[in-house]
């Protein structure tokens, strides 16, 4: 098979699946065979996937007939090169999907929409030498083309073309294929758009997603985990050992891990709390103390907090060290760990600070601090007056306790379902 050529500069002429399914197989000298009944492909590798084989119908029984032996596909018919079929029952190799029985009509993943379309129609192309798949029809033309015979049907233009460098299939009930994760092609969604994905997905589809994030990159399993509403992390948690369960929270931050412990029937609380590393163990069950309606059920327990004598330059270089998420990182917080909080210093203003002045010299102390029983509309209110992004919340003695982050108040303010975007769903 020829490599595709990514400087091709003609579009070559595109060939719908279904033209190509059921009609007729031919030997060299135009004498019908038998029928086409399917294509196969082999996905896995760069660039569009290449027709290996296909299924075809000789005398009644199905065989399969390799790429190899044949010398054209038309609209009016495969030909062969010799007249000499593999009777042996077809079994299918590593990465072989059946296109009409696998793929047509069915869900895929629209990675440049981040949004799951339905395969109307698989277009098929001659690329560098050798048939490919090289996109799919979403729209209702293609599903239209089918309902006709194939003579008024192959007329009908293509609709919604995407090009297939763009989607993913679903193959979790494919027995030889795997969806890997991350994919070149899905690598560069953000774990929300994969999250909005799993909510848009059936059961089944959902899980298949989930499976090959977790299989392929743990923390980005946890990401995503972090980002699907409740119902779907109780659904996709409810099934998997305590240890799995712990093991996804052990990735998470100590405010979404809690959200999610706080999800789980009452008797598998204990036996996941104890599975978790110890220091991580500690901050969720601090965390579950706490009202989720109230700062500190909304607030993160990782914070950098520094002594005023401490220089802009190590302050700069904590931040540098620091694995806290970077939202959580936009200023550092100013006093003795053990004594009342004197306020907080930007982390731009820290880098427009000569390294050796001290935070003390810097701090803003006018900066609000919320106790853990202020109410969400107290924290939203605060937050939106001072023009924060974070806001620190300590106990009655004035020891920080931790930080709320303005995408906690935007999520808490939102309604139920907010990330579930409009044409999300796949095409019935």
């Amino acid at each position: 098979m020829g490599a595709v050529s990514a400087a091709a500069t003609e579009q070559p002429p595109i060939l719908h699946l279904s033209s190509v399914v059921g009609s007729p197989l031919r030997d060299a000298s135009g004498e019908r065979l038998g029928k086409v009944e399917d294509l196969i492909v082999r996905l896995g590798g760069a660039g569009y996937p290449p027709i290996t084989g296909f299924l075809v119908n000789v005398a009644g029984k199905t065989s399969f007939l390799g790429a190899d032996r044949v010398s054209e596909i038309a609209t009016d018919g495969v030909v062969m090169r010799k007249a000499k079929l593999d009777l042996r029952p077809f079994e299918r190799r590593a990465e072989e999907v059946l296109l009409k029985r696998d793929l047509l009509d069915r869900q895929l993943i629209n990675v440049e929409g981040a949004r799951l379309v339905r395969a109307n129609e698989i277009e098929l192309a001659l690329v560098a030498g050798s048939w490919r798949v090289v996109g799919v029809d979403t729209g209702p033309r293609g599903g239209l083309r089918r309902l006709l015979p194939k003579g008024l049907g192959a007329h009908i233009a293509t609709g919604e073309f995407l090009d297939w460098a763009g989607v993913e299939p679903f193959v979790g009930h494919v027995p030889t294929v795997r969806l890997r994760v991350p994919h070149p092609k899905l690598a560069k969604l953000h774990p929300a758009q994969i999250a909005d994905l799993v909510e848009a997905a059936s059961r089944r589809e959902g899980e298949e997603i989930i499976q090959a994030v977790g299989e392929d990159d743990r923390e980005l399993e946890a990401d995503v985990f972090e980002e699907l509403d409740d119902q779907h992390q109780r659904e996709f948690l409810e099934d998997r050992p305590d240890a799995q369960v712990a093991a996804i929270l052990a990735r998470m931050a100590p405010d979404d891990a809690a959200d999610i412990v706080g999800e789980l029937d009452e008797d598998r609380r204990e036996p996941v709390l104890a599975l978790l590393p110890v220091g991580h163990r500690i901050k969720v069950r601090a965390l579950l103390g706490y009202d989720p309606a109230e700062a500190g059920g909304l607030m993160s327990p990782d914070f950098i907090l520094l002594r005023g004598s401490t220089s802009a330059g190590d302050a700069l270089n904590a931040v540098r060290r620091s694995q806290i998420a970077p939202e959580l990182l936009t200023a550092v917080f100013v006093g003795p760990p053990d004594a009342s909080l004197e306020g907080s210093v930007p982390v731009t203003a820290l880098l427009r600070a000569e390294p050796g002045q001290r935070l003390e010299t810097i701090v803003k102390h006018e900066v609000p601090c919320l106790s853990p029983d202020a109410s969400f509309e107290e924290v939203a209110r605060l937050m939106a007056d001072y023009n924060l992004t974070s806001i620190p919340v300590a106990d009655e003695d004035g020891r920080m306790l931790g930080v709320v982050t303005v995408d906690d108040v935007l999520e808490a303010m939102l309604p139920r379902g907010w990330r579930r975007r409009f044409g999300l769903l796949g095409e019935d």
